[in-house]
């Protein structure tokens, strides 16, 4: 498994991803799939959007970074998301994944890392903190997915 930097040829297996867990979890709140163009345009204006390959160049999963909150004043703090595809989660991919984004974080000048994650996505909560996070605040029902409220859980952690 190598961990690379997204290219225009990843977009359709970056869509199929995303969309498998925006159709059935609450993962995440959307409820909005991506097209391939959409995560071509993505990738063409840049940013962190990092792809884990296995041998064969197919794609397992991804991770960027993106603003925590507009102004300078965060200009040192990053939100995160990792994606694993379906069926290859707890094989370490989701650590490969985070580690190199951590490296490229610190690389980029921020200094902290966010996550938000979902109240039911209880996996995702314990991986972050066993890699270091720590959560810092739950906020009661503020997503909807599917006639349901959902908690965001905010967990962080400094790179500095």
């Amino acid at each position: 498994m190598i961990v690379r930097d997204a290219v225009p040829q990843d977009a359709a297996a970056l869509a199929e991803i995303y969309n498998e867990i925006v159709r059935n979890s609450t993962i995440t709140f959307t409820t909005t799939e991506k097209s391939a163009a959409d995560w071509e345009a993505e990738i063409d204006a840049g940013g962190c959007l990092l792809v884990l390959v296995d041998t064969k160049e197919t794609l397992r999963g991804y991770a960027r970074l993106g603003e925590f909150r507009s102004g300078p004043g965060y200009a040192h703090v990053a939100e995160h998301s990792i994606y694993i595809s379906p069926g290859t989660q707890g094989r370490g991919l989701g650590r490969m994944l985070l580690s190199t984004l951590e490296e490229r974080a610190q690389e980029l000048g921020f200094e902290i890392l966010v996550a938000g994650i979902s109240g039911t996505n209880d996996v995702a909560q314990r991986f972050h903190r066993s890699c270091g996070f720590t959560e810092v605040g739950r906020m009661p029902g503020v997503g909807q997915k599917w006639g349901r409220s959902l908690d965001l859980v905010l967990m962080q952690k400094s790179l500095v």
